[in-house]
């Protein structure tokens, strides 16, 4: 019931301040000292409430419970701002923030830009930075992924951080902890590599972790107590997620725990790309940014009440000024103080284009092969014109930024809103048009009629890395559930095959390739849609399966090794895959399709890829010549010089030197 009354009053209070939300109503601050500046001599506090009446700054010497030991009134200062100043060192003191609007005190947060907090993020926490940095973090740097930083030259590896090694089978010792994927050498009971090593091992080059900022769906005070959240419901933007840390009491300990990770992921030539949820808060109401400026950082509806077109309640206003410089204030001091690699906004849908193109064109400066990418699309309607959004048909008006193409997704195994539908990889008709869409990545191909795809009906990127090829991602069911569901008269081995010509099918196409981690291990979630709280027992990676997934684990393993090797399935413009791709004619249910290797200084002179998705054996045309195989997933029933026959639910790649 009280929460009920807060959320009444927090739109009362929106619907007053109403007229005030409009960029011009409030001014700017354009001064990059916002939050705590800490020195052993003392530390000063800017905080943005251009209409409070008054601040004031408390003081703890707990992370939670007890009392202020001393409370600093703040001076109203530029634009908006309030400063307050304590001339004495405050490392290691825990601290709230305050402010009178209409005569009436806010509640007490934790300042928006904190960079520290303790137990459950309620008390932000003075720390000195530099110590807790690990050592050898001064010359940590991110391993090379391509020579031109050309985003298409990424494979991407989805994982969330407890599940990588919360599982018995795992052999980490920190099971569920930032310290358990710094763990070198570990294994299962059958001595095959596990978490760190088994990524190592697959090839790939950035590992993108869901949210491993403070979020507030698991109590931290609790760690002995099953808990298990994906972590969309951000608490505080600018801080580690306490959960994963040794210690979430001690602010500091996270920090230092998660720079161990990311340098253990570094020191093993592997990317880092954090999940970014900017579109909304946990709870508007008690947010610290509805607490110092009521109704500025989120949109509405007409009424005056909160929009939600991230279906979680709110949806924050990335065009409004100060909204704006806190998003791109935020990543780039993950980008700096972490050695973040890439970003994966969440939602970016919710988000407008200027504010993403603000915040690819200060990345890309200080880190010029940065990865970023997001979903193109929202979770309900926004009062954002969709011009202005950072929508997939907009794709091509962002710079430097990639979208999720849920085409080639549900092109290859179905939508993931139907559970009875199929795709290409398990025998649908009629999705041949849609998997060469994805082939080409989304651009305009002369020989791919946009029309008949299932979803875009109409080419939206400008160029290959604008988008990310996929299969399964963290959300919905996963690939091989997803097969289950649909196509339950299918064999084990069949379901297999249709899982590898899937991962096929992404790792051979252009864009930027992306895994959900455990796919090469056949991962199931027991048929449970979305599992974003469904704790370990559905979402832990069993390392135990290692062995009996060996041949899908090696398949998988080798075509991400072919596709870093060859360029050809790396082209970096749409003019080179409208000129250097060419699709042939194929029976129904296949795909077949060719690459001029030598024009862009592949190896491989000549390549070509035949994908068939039906469920019996296929024959497609090769052009007259000494192919040789270069992989292959499935069977091949028969060969010729100028044709192949694949056997259902399999693949072939060819080449000529």
């Amino acid at each position: 019931m009280k929460k009920l009354i807060a959320a009444l009053c927090c739109i009362v209070c929106m619907k007053k301040n109403i007229a005030q939300t409009t960029d011009t109503a409030y001014p700017v601050y354009t001064g990059a000292d916002l939050g705590l500046s800490y020195s052993p001599a003392g530390s000063s506090l800017r905080i943005w409430s251009p209409v409070a009446q008054e601040a004031v700054w408390q003081l703890y010497h707990e992370g939670t419970g007890g009392n202020t030991y001393k409370t600093v009134p703040f001076k109203k200062d530029l634009n908006g701002t309030w400063l307050a100043q304590v001339a004495e060192d405050l490392k290691g003191v825990f601290y709230t923030v305050k402010v009178r609007i209409n005569n009436t005190w806010s509640n007490e947060v934790a300042d928006p830009y904190a960079k520290a907090v303790g137990v459950n993020g309620k008390r932000a926490m003075v720390v000195n930075l530099p110590e807790t940095n690990p050592d050898g973090w001064d010359t940590d740097i991110s391993p090379d992924f391509s020579l031109k930083n050309a985003a298409t030259d990424a494979v991407i590896y989805e994982l969330h951080i407890r599940d990588a090694s919360i599982h018995e089978s795992s052999g980490v010792t920190h099971k569920g902890k930032y310290l358990g994927l710094a763990e070198a050498a570990t294994y299962n009971r059958d001595g095959l590599p596990t978490a760190l090593s088994h990524i190592k091992d697959l090839g790939v080059t950035h590992v993108h972790l869901l949210p491993f900022f403070d979020y507030n769906s698991v109590d931290e005070s609790k760690p002995d107590v099953p808990q298990y959240n994906w972590g969309y419901d951000p608490l505080n933007y600018n801080v580690p997620e306490g959960s994963y840390s040794t210690d979430p009491y001690n602010g500091a300990t996270r920090i230092k725990e998660l720079k161990t990770m990311i340098a253990a992921f570094h020191q093993n030539g592997l990317r880092v790309v954090m999940d970014v949820v900017y579109n909304h808060v946990a709870d508007a109401a008690s947010s610290g940014f509805q607490q110092l400026v009521p109704g500025y950082y989120f949109r509405h509806k007409k009424d005056g009440s909160l929009s939600d077109a991230t279906a979680c309640g709110n949806e924050t206003a990335s065009e409004m000024p100060m909204m704006q410089k806190f998003i791109v204030e935020s990543v780039l001091y993950w980008a700096s103080e972490y050695h973040i690699d890439g970003f994966r906004f969440d939602l970016m849908g919710v988000h407008d284009i200027e504010t993403m193109n603000l915040l690819s064109a200060r990345l890309h400066q200080i880190r010029p092969g940065i990865l970023l990418y997001g979903e193109g699309w929202t979770a309900g309607a926004s009062p954002l014109p969709e011009e202005k959004r950072a929508l997939k048909k907009n794709a091509a008006l962002l710079n430097g930024i990639a979208v999720f193409s849920d085409d080639i997704r549900d092109g290859i195994k179905g939508s993931v809103f139907e559970i009875n539908d199929r795709g290409f990889a398990s025998n649908k008709p009629g999705m041949e048009e849609t998997i060469k869409f994805g082939v080409v990545a989304a651009v305009a191909h002369p020989q791919v009629d946009a029309g008949k795809v299932n979803y875009s009906k109409a080419p939206y990127a400008a160029s290959p890395g604008n988008v990310v090829s996929y299969a399964e991602c963290h959300d919905n069911n996963t690939l091989w559930d997803k097969l289950a569901l649909s196509y339950p008269a299918a064999t084990v081995k069949e379901r297999i095959r249709m899982q590898q010509l899937a991962l096929t099918t992404v790792l051979t196409s252009q864009g930027i390739a992306f895994l959900h981690a455990g796919t090469e291990l056949l991962r199931s979630k027991k048929g449970i849609e979305n599992s974003y709280n469904a704790g370990d027992s559905i979402n832990a990676i069993d390392w135990s399966t290692k062995k009996a997934n060996l041949p899908t684990y090696k398949l998988v393993r080798q075509l991400v090794e072919m596709r870093r090797e060859h360029p050809a399935f790396r082209l970096t413009t749409q003019q080179a895959i409208a000129k250097h791709i060419k699709f042939e004619t194929t029976p129904p249910g296949t795909v077949a399709y060719s690459i001029d290797g030598a024009a862009v200084k592949d190896e491989w002179k000549k390549i070509i890829v035949l994908l068939n998705g039906t469920d019996s054996k296929q024959t497609l045309p090769v052009a007259d010549a000494e192919w040789k195989t270069g992989w292959v997933s499935g069977d091949i029933s028969a060969r010729t010089r100028t044709s192949i026959t694949l056997d259902k639910f399999s693949a072939v790649v060819l080449f000529l030197r």
